[in-house]
């Protein structure tokens, strides 16, 4: 049997970026073969990939990328299982050059992001890669690119886990920054009024009206308490109806007319927003562990 020396190990991880154990169990499989072992090291890590692509990826990062200009921004949301890999130096820079490649190339959807060339590979086998070297699922949640009618704001919150691009017309940099940052802790679902989906003001129709049902009011009385929560709930969701988090005696439409301003466009991304988490039970997991003991 060929002997695996350290060297051997040092230079197929450094080739394949795979966890040391992984380089030396692969070397001995290849009885020292460097090629064979390479080879061994991407099937394996490609099965690691598919086992954890059924997996409930909640956790990650938001990317930003602004173009040299100013005046192009895009965002990813990439998201993996655990805040701990969030924090991870390969999955922070996969963020960043997917957002890049976003303002770049301008792909339809993230399908054809997944497709792009990302040095000598491709996004998605760089994805697949990563999920067999770090050994969570990892995926491209959405994205979004911004060509700026007026100025680009970018705000990055929490660890990178909220992330907003602002494109403001007129006004200047320190009220775009302010909006931005405005954005990320109110989290307004529309610009305006006439932009909220109709879906999420129905159903705010519908608990107003059986809260306002079970006061006992005459009809009239109730029809006029529920139309007063629409409205309330339209001021508290659409970015122009809130009030500054600043100054809450003006609202963010009042702040921009000081300055003869508007917004062309803003995108908010949460990540995990909308993803249902698996709810873990630790002391189950250690429990039913040590039955199979």
């Amino acid at each position: 049997m060929a002997e695996i020396t350290a060297g051997m190990v040092k230079d197929l991880r450094e080739k394949t970026d795979a966890p040391m154990m992984e380089c030396k169990k692969a070397l001995t499989e290849a009885a020292g073969d460097m090629a064979r072992a390479e080879e061994i090291l991407r099937v394996k890590l490609g099965s690691k990939a598919s086992k954890a692509a059924g997996r409930v990826a909640a956790e990650g990062v938001v990317g930003l990328h602004v173009a040299g200009d100013g005046k192009l921004a895009a965002i990813v949301e990439l998201n993996c299982e655990t805040d701990f890999v969030a924090k991870n130096d390969d999955f922070l820079k996969f963020a960043r050059d997917c957002a890049e490649l976003v303002a770049r190339h301008a792909p339809a959807d993230v399908e054809a992001l997944a497709a792009l060339p990302i040095g000598s590979s491709t996004v998605e086998a760089t994805r697949t890669e990563l999920v067999g070297r770090i050994g969570e699922n990892l995926s491209l949640r959405r994205f979004a690119r911004v060509e700026a009618k007026g100025r680009i704001a970018t705000y990055v919150h929490g660890g990178a886990k909220i992330g907003v691009v602002l494109d403001l017309i007129g006004g200047d940099d320190a009220m775009a920054k302010d909006i931005a940052m405005h954005i990320a802790a109110a989290k307004p679902v529309s610009l305006a009024r006439d932009e909220v989906p109709p879906a999420l003001i129905e159903r705010e129709r519908s608990i107003a009206a059986q809260k306002a049902a079970d006061s006992g009011k005459p009809a009239e009385i109730v029809a006029k308490m529920v139309e007063g929560s629409v409205q309330k709930f339209l001021k508290e969701v659409t970015l122009l109806g809130q009030p500054f988090v600043k100054d809450d005696k003006q609202t963010i439409e009042q702040l921009l007319k000081t300055k003869a301003a508007s917004i062309a466009r803003f995108v908010l991304f949460v990540v995990g927003e909308g993803i249902e988490k698996k709810q873990v039970d630790f002391a189950a997991e250690v429990a039913a562990a040590a039955k199979q003991v």
